[in-house]
């Protein structure tokens, strides 16, 4: 297998490692293979769009989700480091609003699997972050959400030391947990 598949506290989220093959030129390793992906972790999404973003330090993105058009998410980090976290969002979970944080860096070369029905966000802790990431539907405007980052009802434990992250308008006006629509 080219990595290994970690299930986190939340089981149907994922923390995968891949094999690094390196020497004197550099490294290669697969960042992704849809048949071991499968046997790892039970899954077999068809991935339909690849995104790119960049991010400077302090830059907080999420938490984002799609209510009608859910996507699952593959991400990674290409160059520096965040804070990746996800949420889950369906009420019919015994793990309703419970989230899991990892960090994902160039350097560790950790990914995370985040099913439909979770949100999804990363904190910039680099000078800057390229993150990548597949989904499994397309970007829908119209379905897209977001959840208010700092929602003490649900708690993440985002690693901001003294500074006030540099957030989106749409991210910033983000309703609560209570407030949000939601997955059954």
């Amino acid at each position: 297998m080219p990595f290994t598949a970690t299930p986190t506290a939340l089981p149907e989220v994922f923390v995968l490692e891949p094999k690094v093959f390196g020497d004197a030129r550099g490294f290669f390793f697969e960042s992704y293979n849809r048949r071991d992906f499968a046997a790892l972790t039970g899954v077999d999404p068809e991935f339909v769009q690849d995104n790119h973003s960049r991010s400077a330090r302090g830059v907080l993105r999420g938490l984002h989700y799609q209510i009608r058009r859910p996507q699952g998410k593959l991400v990674r980090v290409a160059f520096g480091s965040v804070w990746d976290v996800a949420v889950d969002l369906r009420r019919s979970s015994p793990r309703f609003g419970q989230w899991v944080g990892v960090e994902l860096s160039a350097e560790n070369r950790r990914q995370l699997w985040i099913p439909a029905g979770f949100g999804h966000g990363f904190l910039t802790l680099s000078e800057h972050a390229e993150f990548l990431y597949k989904t499994t539907d397309y970007w829908f405007p119209e379905h897209e959400r977001s959840l208010r980052w700092n929602d003490a009802e649900i708690g993440i434990d985002w690693p901001l030391p003294s500074l006030q992250p540099t957030l989106a308008a749409k991210d910033a006006a983000a309703p609560l947990l209570r407030e949000a629509e939601l997955f059954d």
